[in-house]
C-alpha cells in the first residue's frame, strides 16, 4: 500500500512530501493509520544534520493514530485501537525488565539507527529502501510501522489529535517532575527553558504539590503562561542582575529540585548552583555530543548535591501516558494550551515555527 511521507532529503533542507510504499507489518508489527504528529526538537536536531542520522529518512516521534493492521505475535492491541506512539526499546535487557525502557541498553540503536534490527526498512520508493523506523515510527506519514512495545492504547473519550506529544516531549517534562527527581508536596523547583518540556514539568509539578516552583526564560510571553500554568515566580535572565543569588534569597537555602531543559553547558551549571543541600538537578535538553559542564567541586560535594540525566521523562510509557490523560480530563494537566495546529502540507511551517519559538508545541494534522 501507500503513505504519504515528510523526506528529509538533505540535511538542513526542508522536508518534501512524497508518496512511497509501505510493507504489511511483519509478526511483532503495527500498521497505524497516523492521525497527527507532534513536532519535536529532537526532529530538528536530526534534520539539521546535528546527529548521525542517514538519509533519506522520515522523522516524527510523537505520533498518535488508530491501528490498522496488526502482526501475528501482537496481542496489546487490535485493529480499530487508538493508540500513542512513544519510544523505542528491546524490552529485554535489565532495564527494560525494572520497567525503565527510557534506559534501554540499546536505546540509541533502537531509536536512531532508523532500519529495523535486520537492516531493512518497511518503507521505499521505486524500490529503493528509505529510512524509516525513526523512534520505532517515523509519523511524519500517513501511515507508519510501529511495534508492539512502543504503541500505548488510549481512551476514545480523547481528541485522539491532541495526545502524540504525550509519546516525547510532554511525556519528557512530566515525568522528569513525577518519576525522575521528584518533585515532593511542599519542596520547591526550578525549570531553565518554558518550551513544551518545561511548561510541561510546571503543570507536574503543580500536580505533585510544590510550594514554589520557578521558571526561567528569554521570553516573556512564555513566562506569563508559565504563571498561568502553576510557576509561583517567574525570571526572565535578560531583565535580572544576579539570577542565581536571587534564586537563592527567594528560596532561603536553594532549590529541592531543578530542571534544565536548554542544555546549555552555562545554564546548568547555573541551575546546579541554585540548589539547596541535597538538592538535584536533572538535565535532560538535547545537546551536540561536545558538550560539556563545568561545575564548583567544592559547592557540589560538600552539600551533596546531585546532578542526573534524564531520558523521556525516566517513565515507562504503558502507565504513565494513561495517567497524564486521566490528569488531563480531571483539568489537572491542561496541555493542549501549549498546541498549535498545522496541516501536514505545511509540515515545513510547523518546522520553522517550533525553530523560532513562534509556536510552543506544533501538532501537524494528517
Amino acid at each position: 500500500m501507500k503513505t504519504l511521507a515528510a523526506v528529509a532529503t538533505e540535511s538542513g533542507k526542508p522536508l518534501t512530501l512524497m508518496e512511497l510504499d509501505i510493507e504489511d507489518p511483519r509478526a511483532d508489527e503495527i500498521l497505524v493509520r497516523i492521525v497527527a504528529t507532534g513536532v519535536c526538537h529532537t526532529d530538528l536536531v536530526v534534520q539539521a544534520g546535528m546527529l548521525p542520522v542517514p538519509m533519506p529518512v522520515i522523522l516524527g516521534h510523537e505520533g498518535s493514530g488508530v491501528v490498522e493492521k496488526i502482526g501475528s505475535k501482537v496481542s496489546k492491541v487490535k485493529p480499530g485501537d487508538h493508540v500513542v506512539l512513544s519510544f523505542n526499546s528491546c524490552g529485554s535487557c535489565e532495564s527494560c525488565r525494572e520497567k525503565e525502557p527510557a534506559y534501554c541498553y540499546e536505546f540509541m540503536p533502537r531509536n536512531f539507527g532508523v532500519t529495523r534490527e535486520d537492516g531493512t526498512t518497511a518503507l521505499s520508493m521505486e524500490n529503493s529502501p528509505v529510512h524509516s523506523n525513526f523512534f520505532g515510527q517515523s509519523s511524519f506519514a500517513t501511515f507508519s510501522i510501529c511495534h508492539e512495545l512502543n504503541a500505548v492504547k488510549v481512551p476514545k473519550t480523547v481528541d485522539l489529535s491532541l495526545l502524540g506529544p504525550l509519546g516525547c516531549g510532554i511525556l519528557t517534562g512530566a515525568g522528569a517532575v513525577i518519576n525522575a527527581l521528584p518533585v515532593k508536596k511542599g519542596s520547591s523547583f526550578l525549570v531553565y527553558g518554558t518550551g513544551s518540556v518545561g511548561l510541561s514539568s510546571v503543570m507536574a509539578a503543580q500536580i505533585q504539590g510544590a510550594s514554589t516552583i520557578i521558571a526561567v526564560d528569554l521570553i516573556d510571553d512564555r513566562l506569563e503562561m508559565a504563571r498561568e500554568l502553576g510557576a509561583t515566580h517567574t525570571f526572565n535572565p535578560n531583565k535580572t542582575d544576579n539570577l542565581v543569588e536571587k534564586i537563592i534569597e527567594l528560596t532561603t537555602h536553594g532549590v529541592t529540585t531543578a530542571l534544565d531543559t536548554t542544555g546549555l553547558p552555562d545554564v546548568i551549571s547555573d541551575a546546579v548552583l541554585c540548589l539547596a543541600p541535597r538538592g538535584t538537578c536533572g538535565i535532560l535538553g538535547a545537546c551536540p555530543p561536545d558538550f560539556e559542564v563545568k561545575l564548583n567541586e567544592f559547592h557540589f560535594f560538600s552539600g551533596g548535591r546531585k546532578l542526573i540525566g534524564i531520558v523521556e521523562g525516566s517513565a515507562y510509557p504503558d502507565t504513565m501516558i494513561p495517567e497524564l490523560i486521566n490528569y488531563f480530563e480531571e483539568g489537572q494537566f491542561p496541555f493542549d494550551r501549549l498546541i498549535k495546529f498545522y496541516d501536514f502540507e505545511h509540515i515545513n511551517q510547523a518546522i520553522e515555527d517550533s525553530e523560532n519559538g513562534k509556536t510552543i508545541k506544533a501538532i501537524v494534522r494528517m
